[in-house]
């Protein structure tokens, strides 16, 4: 069979990658293009784009990439159409991706969804689009199951696939150190790392006990980061994140995918988001959810402190980092309830054995 995958940031290539590697011991003939990044590359799919070229954050840089995003819609179509596969498998990156899976429908391609789209935190509308377009949705959060249920549609729960990726327990982590760590997680976007991390460096120098270290992505330099840094007392580790986490005591970590990981390490954390006013403005008039972070939406409760906007600064998160010092044995009881909560192993092989039964 004919594989077409379609993800635009770093967390969807790995969990995308994943999926192939199990897909390819459901169907030996597998032919599998995809829009991704490294981890799929190293899972030796033929890449159509990569995600460098397709992770724009938030509505300025959206409003700003206008053009770009029209030409990746443009060309993805075509690239399809070329490949002409047997399904489309999208994963998360819904402003695109559900573009794509209207155009793949009116073609009579299957498309699968693999990690919903968040609508059941903001835009509500798109679950009608899911419903006319996507012929399986394939989720990783247990809620889900029950939300979508409301609006008549039946999904398939597979477990969280982060649970069998931090499974794996065999981490690379080069970084050594005589200091308690605590790890510093500004995200993987532009956008993030320069609104975020400077924040997050103001509190180095009240800690001189511990060592900072950053969580560096190589889709930027050394030279980049240390423009940031500048002269505070922080190293820096590339593409070693869950190595970091894994030797972490405690860590700042930007709202995300990552404030699950973390939780997942039972690292006690602090979340931290800030970005442009415009982008927040909208954002908070749409979202209809009481927390940011997935720890405390998956507990329905307040695990992990929020610092958002003008809360995120050098007095509230030193006061809190403290808090979190005390507290560490409290947040990992709730951890440990998080942890069963998702607790349904197998979501990659689940989700493969799911698409090729399905096909």
């Amino acid at each position: 069979m004919k594989y077409y995958i379609i993800t635009g940031e770093p967390s969807g290539d790995l969990h995308a990658a994943n999926l192939v590697f199990e897909l390819k011991k459901c169907d030996k003939n597998a032919e599998i293009r995809a829009w991704g990044g490294d981890r799929l590359i190293a899972e030796g799919v033929q890449i159509a784009k990569h995600i460098k070229d397709t992770a724009f954050m938030g509505l300025w840089s959206v409003l700003k990439n206008l053009r770009a995003i029209k030409s990746n819609l443009d060309y993805c179509k075509k690239d399809i159409i070329n490949f002409k596969p047997d399904a489309l498998v999208l994963v998360d990156y819904p402003g695109f991706n559900l573009k794509i899976a209207q155009f793949a429908k009116k073609q009579g391609i299957k498309v699968f969804y693999y990690i919903s789209p968040k609508v059941w935190a903001w835009n509500k509308s798109r679950v009608s689009k899911i419903k006319k377009f996507v012929d399986h949705l394939i989720v990783i959060f247990p809620f889900e199951v029950d939300f979508y249920k409301k609006y008549g549609m039946e999904v398939a729960y597979v477990g969280n696939p982060l649970l069998d990726e931090i499974g794996k327990d065999n981490f690379k982590f080069s970084y050594k150190s005589d200091k308690n760590i605590i790890a510093l997680l500004p995200g993987s976007r532009k956008q993030e790392i320069e609104k975020i991390l400077p924040r997050m460096l103001e509190v180095v120098e009240s800690y001189p006990n511990y060592q900072f270290v950053i969580a560096a992505t190589n889709t930027f330099s050394k030279e980049y980061y240390h423009q940031i840094i500048k002269n505070s007392k922080v190293d820096l580790v590339f593409d070693e994140t869950y190595g970091l986490l894994s030797n972490a005591d405690y860590a700042l970590v930007t709202s995300g995918t990552a404030t699950l990981e973390t939780a997942l390490f039972k690292v006690p954390q602090l979340v931290c988001y800030k970005t442009n006013w415009l982008t927040y403005s909208i954002a908070k008039s749409l979202i209809k959810i009481d927390y940011l972070s997935l720890v405390n939406i998956l507990m329905d409760k307040l695990v992990v402190k929020e610092l958002i906007q003008s809360e995120l600064n050098k007095e509230n998160l030193i006061f809190e980092l403290n808090n979190i010092i005390k507290e560490k044995e409290s947040i990992a009881k709730d951890y440990d309830k998080l942890i069963n909560l998702l607790d349904k192993k197998g979501a990659s092989k689940n989700t493969a054995q799911f698409i090729a039964k399905t096909i």
